[in-house]
């Protein structure tokens, strides 16, 4: 059944990921219209900000899978119940001090954004913050069932729960948009969405899985030993709030919110390539940590780490690739010619990220044989120095600028730094990982090669021209890494469910 899971987990992630994407292409310009720059840059600087209140988790969530794990090994129920009621007591806890630094947060406004806000938008923005605030201190209790579910493996509910919202979510936010309720309305609407979908959880925890909670005899030395697992996870949450939020909190004090509106734009596509990776590395969270806490072996390690990179590899190459040739005259016809420098702004982010995306299986890893100190405290020194580059040069030059300095400290502490920890510490074996990563090279020179000819001599500012060239890359791309790229575990995970469609 588990195995059913996890394969039924990643396709619905994906299927889930694809309706997404083909909602957002149709929702996202009529939003954007709707909305105008201002109120778009507006959004995203106000949810930049109050996203640093996920930092009161302390990286908590994280732990909850490491001491599951050991607990179920032995079927230890009473210890998992402890351990349930621990969780519970703690995010509400959290929950109540994320309510009164929002608080702070709203009354503080004026001090936070400057001057470069109009007082119009100070106004809309201490709204946004207090619904924002509300709906973040909500998903912390929450965050307690939706754990528990992941670690029980029960994918399909949760994916599906997932797909519903996202189908959902457009068809409610348009009329309300329609209706003139601008950034507030979205703000409503996100908040009562995850409200339904955070009782939902709660009651198949209860109901399908049996939940159960022991408050008394409250376990100090779990205490002590998972708040020090938690630090180096929670300061690693600090260094990724940092490369992720950061630059759009600087844009807006300096550059104001339409350029911030436009760094928003790619940093929605950098969203969506990030989850295209975590989809599939996701499934195998409770694997990795049932291994190690079972046998420890680094060669299987090394094996299911490759195995999920190459995977990850297949489709990202192809988002990548695609963005690079085809990434201008979309974002252009679907965003409007006022966000053409988003092109830019997300190969910037998107380009370098690709490292740890198709390596993201080792964070958890890290995690699971509690080594993941050495990642945190090489990131945040490369995170504070993302920021002393990215305040100069988004000065100077912008978006671009800002997004430059994040790609600096990713090449650096992703491309380099890490993947020699992973190899010499770990005990991953890199040199083997790359070495089937670089495998793929011969089948991507075929559609590099047709993207460069179709960016030189065709005009694709026409949306039959560029869905048909795009059809055409797709194709000779997807011929080419089969044929010389896949190996035959990879063309099974294609190949066998069409069969079974097919023989049905």
């Amino acid at each position: 059944m588990k195995i059913n899971q996890l394969k039924a987990g990643a396709i619905l992630s994906y299927v889930s990921m694809g309706l997404g994407y083909i909602i957002s292409i149709v929702y996202t310009p009529v939003m954007l219209r709707l909305l105008g720059q201002s109120q778009y840059g507006l959004y995203n600087l106000v949810s930049s900000v109050v996203s640093y209140l996920g930092l009161l988790s302390f990286g908590f969530g994280s732990a909850y899978m490491r001491y599951y794990s050991r607990y179920k090994v032995n079927n230890d129920e009473e210890n998992i119940a402890k351990l349930n009621g621990m969780f519970l007591i703690i995010f509400l806890s959290i929950g109540l001090i994320a309510i009164l630094a929002g608080i702070l947060l709203v009354f503080n406004i004026n001090l936070i954004f400057g001057k470069k806000l109009t007082v119009n938008e100070l106004s809309t923005a201490k709204i946004l913050m207090a619904v924002m605030v509300f709906n973040i201190a909500l998903s912390f209790p929450a965050s307690v069932f939706n754990s528990y579910i992941t670690a029980n493996e029960r994918y399909v509910f949760q994916k599906t729960l997932q797909m519903i919202k996202t189908v959902v979510n457009p068809f409610i936010m348009l009329p309300v948009l329609l209706m003139g309720y601008k950034s507030i309305g979205m703000v409503v609407v996100t908040t009562v969405l995850n409200i339904i979908v955070e009782l939902s959880n709660t009651v198949f925890c209860f109901r399908r899985l049996k939940m159960r909670f022991i408050f008394k005899k409250f376990d100090f030395n779990l205490m002590k030993e998972m708040a020090v697992f938690s630090s180096y996870i929670f300061l690693n949450m600090i260094i990724d709030q940092i490369n992720w939020s950061v630059d759009k909190f600087i844009l807006g004090r300096f550059r104001g919110t339409v350029a911030v509106a436009v760094y928003g734009l790619a940093a929605q596509l950098n969203t969506y390539y990030l989850s295209l990776s975590t989809a599939i590395s996701n499934v195998f969270i409770p694997r990795v940590n049932r291994m190690v806490a079972s046998s420890d072996d680094n060669k299987e390690l090394t094996f299911l780490f490759t195995r999920v990179g190459r995977v990850q590899f297949i489709l990202l190459s192809l988002i990548c690739s695609g963005l690079i040739f085809f990434g201008q005259p979309f974002i252009n016809m679907w965003a409007g010619n006022n966000y053409s420098e988003a092109y830019l702004i997300a190969l910037l982010l998107i380009i370098p990220v690709t490292i740890p995306l198709i390596q993201n299986l080792g964070i958890e890893i890290q995690k699971a044989k509690n080594m993941h100190q050495f990642r945190s405290w090489t990131y945040l020194f490369i995170a504070i120095g993302n920021v002393l580059l990215s305040i100069p040069l988004s000065k100077a030059y912008g978006g671009v600028g800002a997004a430059l300095g994040t790609a600096i400290s990713l090449l650096i502490g992703n491309g380099i730094i890490m993947n020699i920890y992973y190899h010499k510490k770990i005990g991953l074996d890199m040199k083997y990982f790359w070495s089937e990563i670089l495998q793929f090279t011969p089948s991507l020179l075929l559609p590099i090669i047709v993207g460069i000819l179709i960016t030189l001599f065709i005009d694709m500012n026409h949306i039959l021209v560029f869905l048909l060239c795009g059809v055409v890359y797709i194709i000779i791309f997807s011929i080419s890494v089969w044929f010389l790229g896949m190996n035959q575990y990879e063309k099974n995970l294609v190949a066998k469910p069409i069969l079974r469609l097919i023989n049905r």
